[in-house]
């Protein structure tokens, strides 16, 4: 696949060898990969997979996949997840035959409907079996679009983080402080679409472009690939003599970072493009203001310079953590819960010793114990010696009862409870 991007007269040099599919997924995610093919990237490297064929025919992109089947009659998922991700299932060779091939595969899906959140998993599955690196973007819903969309998407988002190495995760709702309330709803949809188209551009043109500064290929899939994590991205590119000041101070600013956010990261790309009047004192000053936000992170750093960009910089900072680890007291308090749970059960049915109180063996004549060993051949015999045995007292010191030693012994039912019960019902202890 020839990756090439024309900017103007100049044409940016690229990896020619590195392939390279983004697949949008559903309405937005279609809307998405529209916007970029706009943008000037390359048309086959893009691709749209929908239910809905009116919403397919309306991109330009050139590789489209309709999932259909006589049950739907044309009207898509219905925003159902469980259709969609069934019609996904069924169709899961064509859907795999898309991705074959690729180095990498970027799918863009927005959550909460029922062909972004239903079939969005099953093309990461597919695509991971093709052997690509797999980057989900994401986008989830406003709040005035309900809890229930809500739910559904987080369901999507966590289906997404176990099958896909990366998932690049945009919550919609912190949009809001970037439009006006003036905006129309149809604007604010376009916005959030260009929003990712911008971002996913900038991570294309991280992978393709051969840097000055290069981001190789095999260490961003050694970072990546099977982090199964949610990361963060910014953009911000800045015009003129303080365009780096400008540039760390858009992305400190960006609704999408935070001081806990970069603080939490343990790896954190950044990719600068710029002129030929690029200085290194410029990269410094943004290399190590952001660097002073993320003590902890691995950073990754590379740098374009492209003719085009003379006078102007763009800045692109992606930002991942790993899931938490189990604390160890978690997992010892886990690991005591469990040998816990399995003594108890290991308790029942067990056997209970007897007590270690024995009596001493009853004093005999000689002629009773003579009597004794010639009736163990007859069980009848022995019944019956056993029949006149009797318990007996132990000769053991009377003690004081203190000061119940006056009062009159509790009787129930004929029986004496203060005496004991194996005397009471000639109990054998032994």
């Amino acid at each position: 696949m020839n990756l090439s991007e024309t900017s103007g007269s100049a044409t940016v040099p690229h990896r020619g060898d590195l392939a390279i599919r983004i697949i949008g997924v559903g309405d937005a995610g279609g809307q998405v990969v529209d916007q970029l093919l706009k943008m000037g990237l390359p048309g086959p490297s893009l691709a749209a997979v929908n239910t809905d064929p009116q919403a397919l025919n309306a991109t330009e992109v050139p590789n489209k996949l309709h999932l259909e089947t006589r049950l739907l009659r044309g009207l898509g998922s219905g925003g159902d997840p469980d259709r969609g991700r069934t019609l996904a299932e069924e169709q899961f060779g064509r859907l795999k035959s898309i991705c074959e091939g690729m180095d990498v595969a970027f799918i863009v899906a927005g959550l909460g409907g029922g062909a972004g959140t239903g079939i969005a998993p099953v093309v990461a599955r597919a695509a991971k079996e093709s052997g690509a690196l797999v980057v989900v973007f994401a986008m989830t819903p406003f709040d005035c679009e309900g809890a229930y969309r809500q739910r559904l998407a987080e369901s999507g988002l966590e289906q997404l983080r176990e099958l896909a190495d990366g998932v690049i995760c945009l919550a919609n709702q912190r949009l809001s402080k970037l439009i006006d309330e003036n905006t129309s709803l149809v604007d604010t949809f376009k916005f959030s679409n260009s929003f990712m188209a911008e971002g996913l551009r900038a991570f294309w043109r991280m992978l393709v472009h051969k840097g000055l500064i290069e981001i190789h290929f095999e260490d961003v899939c050694a970072l990546i690939r099977d982090r199964h994590s949610t990361s963060v991205f910014a953009v911000a590119e800045t015009l003129g003599p303080t365009r780096s000041r400008e540039a760390v101070d858009k992305l400190l600013a960006h609704p999408m970072l935070s001081d806990e956010v970069l603080k939490s990261s343990d790896v954190v790309l950044i990719s600068l493009m710029g002129g030929p009047d690029l200085t290194m004192a410029e990269v410094n000053r943004i290399m190590q203001d952001l660097g002073a936000h993320c003590p902890e992170a691995q950073i990754m750093m590379g740098a374009v310079i492209d003719e085009t960009f003379r006078d102007r910089l763009s800045v692109t900072l992606v930002a991942g953590s790993r899931p938490e680890p189990e604390s160890r007291e978690s997992r010892s308090a886990g690991a005591t819960q469990e040998d816990l749970g399995a003594q108890l059960l290991a308790r029942e049915g067990s056997f209970r010793p007897g007590s270690r109180l024995v009596p001493p063996p009853p004093d005999l004549d000689p002629e009773q114990v003579t009597r004794l060993a010639t009736s163990r051949g007859t069980p009848a015999r022995r019944t019956k010696i056993r029949s006149r045995m009797r318990q007996t007292q132990l000769p053991l010191e009377i003690v004081s009862k203190g000061r119940f030693d006056k009062s009159e012994p509790t009787i129930h039912k004929g029986e004496d409870l203060d005496v004991p019960t194996y005397l009471r019902r000639g109990i054998s202890l032994n």
